[in-house]
């Protein structure tokens, strides 16, 4: 699978270095994290070329250096005021509370939608949230009548889950009642797909362990494949954006029978 946005026009080759950068930002930003070889596909420069730009915009404090590639900068923790598209995270965070119930079992993962999400939940809901992230587990810790359990193990750097042998066996032995997850893209033909392996082995234990899936994503990520699938649009259940639920842009999604919020 090509990890370019089918919705997007490849660029020209002959890209000026700021603009090169800027589209870098722009795509770090869209879908949390992007490797290299992604990033030469689409722009059509040397590898050696992307990883100092990288590099340059790292030294910026424009996005982070990981392995093999960049993550945003809002990911980590103490860089919520840099999300990127918050509204539009707020709107969803806002949507997805309505699939909440006391006395629930929440499979929750992690990242910038999911942190505006937790926010957002109620002090008065009772339930148990089970998360491979670190950082949803620290925002719930504000949530007084939730049970908090993080599944413990060597975390990566990629993705910030816990993603050792600990996360499967654990997971492996529970039947939550909801998972909430983003992406970091989605299409109707490729199902959620991502680029790191260690997180699509996760994200697919956390959808066998539930009974429904719900999945967060800006409308940005929608129409974009990644090189590694996790999951069919068949295997979930909700799909929340920011767009109303009965635009034209979501209606590939409402066809293959996925509730749109």
């Amino acid at each position: 699978m090509d990890s370019t946005n089918t919705q997007d026009q490849l660029p020209p080759v002959s890209l000026t270095k700021k603009a090169r950068k800027q589209l870098i930002i722009q795509q770090v930003n869209i879908h949390t994290r992007i490797t290299y070889t992604e990033l030469v596909s689409l722009i059509n420069v040397s590898e050696d070329t992307i990883r100092r730009d990288v590099n340059e915009l790292a030294d910026d404090g424009e996005v982070v250096k990981i392995k093999g590639g960049a993550m945003s900068i809002a990911y980590h923790y103490g860089h919520e005021s840099q999300t990127y598209a918050q509204n539009n995270k707020l709107v969803i965070a806002e949507k997805t509370l309505q699939l909440l119930r006391d006395d629930m079992i929440v499979l929750i993962g992690g990242g910038t939608t999911i942190r505006e999400f937790i926010k957002k939940i109620p002090a008065t809901l009772r339930a148990t949230f089970i998360t491979v992230n670190v950082l949803s587990a620290v925002e719930l810790l504000d949530k007084p009548m939730i049970k908090t359990i993080v599944i413990g193990g060597q975390i990566s750097a990629y993705s910030q889950m816990t993603v050792s042998g600990e996360v499967f066996e654990y997971l492996s032995n529970i039947k939550a009642d909801l998972c909430i997850i983003g992406t970091n893209a989605i299409d109707p033909v490729n199902g959620l797909t991502d680029s790191d392996w260690e997180t699509i082995q996760v994200k697919k234990a956390m959808i066998k362990a539930t009974e429904k899936v719900a999945i967060l994503a800006i409308s940005e990520k929608l129409n974009s494949s990644m090189k590694m699938k996790i999951a069919d649009l068949q295997d979930i259940h909700y799909l929340i954006t920011e767009l109303p639920a009965e635009s034209p842009e979501l209606q590939a999604y409402k066809a293959k029978n996925l509730t749109i919020l």
